[in-house]
């Protein structure tokens, strides 16, 4: 039965997860993006389509998102690349997975490959955003907020109707998070979904994690009218389908 839990994984620190195990099957793995939870669309899809295929699921809240606990202005990609290490370790053991990471969790999906490589069945990635902090935030930031986040160590960046408090120590560490620039040569399939009209993080992005992949099947899906979110019905049952195709190439 699937549920929500926690692990404590510090003294301090409680990471909110969903689960549903199988007997004698691998897992799907998805891990959500910047600032998001797992309260969204694509966990729920994504889950009822494991529990169609009698698959295993594990989803991960990083710490100051959602109801983990935490606060979001401390955490930055090194720190969540290690929640989402211990969780795996703790809860999928030596089983194989398939990794699913929307927009910044692709980014944190490819971290993973080094603790992983060979449980890790396949990749499917949702409007991926790997180095996004430096290339999407700090490139863009004019002078004036570079010189704010420097004194006050933070920046509180209005996009749309959202806000966001943008860190010093975030930026910084993920300059030491660089993964375009590396080459898995694991032999699976990936496959990358990315939308057409995504104003948040070009098409481009996909294309470049899909070259980071050096002996892997790979697949580029553009929807021609998808947003960033990729979030609606017939969006949703796309990335489900393409799961199913990695799912079905790989178990």
């Amino acid at each position: 039965m699937n549920k929500y839990k926690f692990l404590k994984i510090s003294p301090s620190k409680k990471i909110r997860y969903l689960i549903n195990k199988y007997k004698k099957k691998p897992y799907v793995v998805f891990l959500h993006g910047f600032m998001s939870d797992l309260e969204g669309d694509k966990p729920k899809k994504i889950l009822n389509y494991c529990n169609k295929k009698k698959i295993g699921f594990l989803a991960v809240e990083y710490s100051g998102h959602g109801k983990s606990s935490g606060k979001f202005t401390h955490g930055n990609i090194s720190k969540w690349t290690k929640e989402v290490k211990i969780l795996i370790k703790k809860i999928i053991k030596k089983n194989k997975f398939i990794l699913v990471g929307s927009s910044m969790g692709s980014w944190i999906s490819l971290n993973q490959f080094k603790f992983f490589h060979n449980q890790i069945l396949g990749f499917l990635g949702i409007g991926s955003a790997p180095e996004f902090l430096e290339n999407l935030m700090w490139k863009k930031f004019n002078k004036k907020m570079k010189n704010e986040i420097k004194k006050k160590g933070i920046y509180h960046l209005k996009h749309g109707n959202y806000e966001y408090p943008i860190t010093y120590q975030l930026i910084k560490d993920g300059r030491k998070n660089k993964i375009l620039n590396k080459k898995i040569t694991s032999r699976i399939h990936v496959t990358m979904i990315h939308g057409k009209k995504d104003e948040v993080v070009p098409v481009n992005y996909s294309k470049k994690v899909l070259k980071v992949f050096k002996n892997a099947n790979k697949k580029l899906l553009i929807i021609k009218n998808g947003d960033h979110s990729l979030s609606t019905k017939r969006n949703l049952n796309k990335i489900t389908t393409e799961l199913d195709n990695i799912a079905f190439n790989s178990i």
